[in-house]
């Protein structure tokens, strides 16, 4: 991007044939080296979902558009478009609203009387019009002035330069300034598909809440992404210096037997018109008359001869989703992959779906030492460090997570990904990670920041230091220097939301997802435990925050009552040898078990072994913000739950799914578990109101919302390892 900029910048002092001289030595090399996807990329001729076909059973449509780059071209709009009718055709013409001409209005009547469509191309085709968001946001009111001037609803952006999420900005039906596939064009990443798609608006406002609907992708608002299919004639005819149109032909009878658009993007300003000899800079209309005689004899009654805005609209009502093939997604996370829930349902959605996603994480020593790759539910896994988990000290803390973002830096180069990547998910802690993935995202792939926690709360949580320490300090500038440097933000609960959008990030970069359970994996387990003791379960790690101890204060005043209490703790963390000593103090040994962590792929199995699922967080900090994946999950399971009144679980449960106590009090946790263990109708009812919630709150119910957010950000696919990038236009 850097190097367009830079271009752009000198282009207007460089002349034109050493331009284009040099777009032929970059030509060069992608010519003799992109034969396997270009001009023809046979994965893009898959179908949209549903698809219904074109109007009156016609196989393709064909869609011709004009780009009007300088007076010269502007002067020859009327010849162009008395020749396609000749031959039955109507056309496009794109005019740039502050270039070096000024459209008469007599010619737009002539265009619009004849059938023909007028659209928007760029601004001031200058090649900056992406440079910023907040200079493009400018430009919009100025282009949807013109818009509104000339009465067009299309668009397209000089030399196909892309951002499509920007472009909502614009009051437009459709844009088509992306291609299937094109090596040649400055912005190298192509949409890989030859049919249009609906590229819906985000709403930064529709908070994913549980318990509410959510439905982004069947937004209302949005509009159609036409890509362009067959080779623009300045590349082919000027810069491949191509003799006649046989790359058109070709690309052509494989685009009718796809049934995908065959749209055209031509210059009149290239053309040279009957009569004259062409330039260096121009080709033989001939050409085009060619072309448009081959189509029409060849395919006689089998193409439908449309208006960019006759697709866009005819599109519109059933809003098609792009037709891509499988996303290549790279994730990152400082834990271990089989024991991450959150991690494992991304993950294994995309591969479900049919995506290749590969998972940096950590592992045991063994693992480490093998440096392979394994495949575990289709995903591919490859672990770059061991961990201890002793990290009492901010040093160690540290330390060890400063050098998985070392070996991750290394592992997330290009050469590790020949097949491209078009998403890096990364996944705190800690936030700096996001910064492993800079050389792919220098090449075209998008970012995602998964917030698990929140690290400059935690931080001050676990380590026990203020607010206004120069720690906490810099780690809420490397926060927002991480969110900056994301293209987008999901954050595991509504509160964080708030807070990153406060101090970090837009409110459209952001979107809250909590720890819906994933019902593949947590589906209701049968009861195999037999005996007559009374279970009540924790399963996590062990810090200050989790409340443990309040749980074995509250088995301490409830033993005398139930002499076969069991607190059953599965886990480890920096409190684990506190809560031994305590346990032991209180003379609890046979009611309070220690247990070590187990995979979660057990964990349902134990769960439905329990008889009450515990989540006793203290209501201060870190604790009193950070959603429980263990409460969902407890429910999954038919399990009423005691739940620590905190801030965050006020927010998303209700008294009927959960039995609360007063955080921190360990004599009403004591009381709540009681109640459920001594009233049966209650005990049956937080049982069947807390899986009902999972149901209706499951990772199924919120998915798409991934989904939406990894397709809105994947909508074009990087190209670049193929071709240089940021060649001059």
């Amino acid at each position: 991007m850097l190097s367009q900029r830079a271009y752009y910048l000198i282009k207007p002092f460089l002349p034109g044939r050493i331009r284009l001289a040099l777009r032929r030595v970059r030509a060069r090399p992608i010519f003799k080296s992109c034969g396997d996807f270009w001009p023809i990329y046979e994965p893009g001729g898959n179908k949209p979902k549903d698809w219904p076909g074109w109007p009156g059973g016609r196989q393709f449509p064909v869609i011709l558009t004009h780009d009007v780059e300088g007076l010269r071209g502007l002067n020859r709009c009327r010849q162009l478009a008395e020749i396609e009718m000749e031959y039955g055709f109507r056309s496009s013409f794109n005019f740039i609203p502050k270039g070096e001409y000024k459209v008469p209005e007599e010619l737009l009547s002539w265009l619009r009387a004849n059938g023909f469509e007028v659209g928007v191309h760029d601004l001031r085709h200058d090649g900056t019009l992406f440079q910023s968001r907040d200079d493009f946001k400018r430009d919009a009111v100025a282009i949807n002035q013109q818009l509104k001037t000339w009465g067009a609803v299309g668009f397209r952006a000089g030399f196909m330069l892309h951002k499509l999420d920007w472009l909502h900005d614009l009051d437009i039906e459709y844009d088509s300034s992306t291609f299937d596939v094109d090596p040649f064009e400055p912005q190298p990443d192509g949409v890989q598909t030859i049919f249009p798609f609906w590229v819906p608006r985000p709403d930064p406002e529709a908070d994913v809440f549980p318990g509410k609907a959510h439905a982004p992708s069947d937004s209302s608002e949005g509009y159609i992404e036409l890509p362009y299919t067959l080779v623009q004639d300045y590349n082919l005819f000027i810069v491949l210096k191509q003799q006649g149109i046989d790359t058109w032909t070709k690309k052509l009878r494989w685009l009718a037997a796809k049934g995908g658009m065959a749209m055209l993007d031509t210059h009149p300003d290239y053309m040279a018109m009957p009569g004259h000899a062409p330039s260096v800079f121009e080709f033989p209309c001939q050409y085009y008359r060619d072309f448009l005689e081959h189509i029409r004899t060849e395919y006689a009654g089998r193409y439908w001869s449309a208006l960019p805005r006759e697709i866009a609209a005819y599109c519109r009502p059933f809003r098609p989703k792009q037709a891509r093939p499988p996303r290549q997604v790279t994730m990152l996370t400082y834990s271990y992959y089989n024991s991450d829930n959150r991690v494992r349902r991304y993950a294994e959605t995309l591969a479900r779906r049919g995506d290749r996603v590969r998972v940096f994480s950590l592992g045991y020593e063994e693992q480490v030492r093998a440096g392979t790759w394994e495949t575990f539910n289709g995903v591919e896994i490859k672990r770059l460090q061991s961990r201890v988990r002793n990290e009492a000290g901010k040093l160690s803390y540290a330390w060890r997570q400063s050098r998985f973002f070392f070996k991750a830096l290394a592992a997330l180069g290009p050469r590790s990904h020949p097949n491209g990547c078009d998403l890096l998910h990364i996944h705190n802690i800690p936030d700096f990670l996001v910064f492993a993935g800079l050389r792919l995202k220098l090449r075209g792939s998008a970012v995602i920041l998964d917030i698990h926690d929140i690290v400059p709360e935690l931080y001050e949580s676990k380590f026990k230091i203020g607010q206004k320490s120069p720690v906490a300090a810099v780690l809420r500038l490397v926060e927002n220097w991480s969110c900056r440097f994301a293209d987008h933000i999901i954050i595991a609960n509504h509160i964080w939301k708030k807070t990153i959008i406060g101090r970090s990030a837009p409110v459209q970069k952001v979107t809250a997802l909590v720890n819906n359970v994933d019902l593949d994996l947590f589906a209701p387990k049968p009861r195999t435990r037999s005996n007559d003791r009374v279970v009540i379960l924790y399963p996590g790690s062990l810090n200050y925050h989790q409340g443990l101890d309040i749980a074995v204060n509250a088995i301490g005043k409830l033993v005398g009552e139930f002499p076969k209490i069991e607190l059953h703790i599965y886990g480890t963390g920096a409190t684990l040898p506190e809560l031994k000593a305590l346990t032991k103090s209180l003379g609890l040994e046979q009611n309070v078990q220690f247990f070590q962590g187990v995979q979660i792929d057990q964990i349902p199995g134990v769960m439905a072994n329990a008889d009450i699922g515990i989540v006793p967080k203290r209501a201060e900090g870190f604790g009193d913000q950070a959603y429980s994946t263990k409460i969902m999950e407890f429910m999954s399971q038919r399990l009423p739950v005691v739940l620590s009144r905190t801030k965050i679980d006020s927010l998303y449960f209700k008294d009927s799914h959960a039995a609360f106590f007063t955080s921190g009090d360990s004599a009403d946790c004591a009381r709540a578990i009681r109640k459920v263990l001594t009233d049966p109708g209650y005990r049956e009812q937080l049982a069947a109101n807390g899986f009902a919630y999972a149901q209706a709150n499951s990772w199924d119910t919120m998915k798409d919302v991934y989904l939406d957010i990894v397709d809105r950000l994947t909508t074009t696919a990087i190209m670049a390892h193929h071709a240089p990038s940021g060649r001059p236009d």
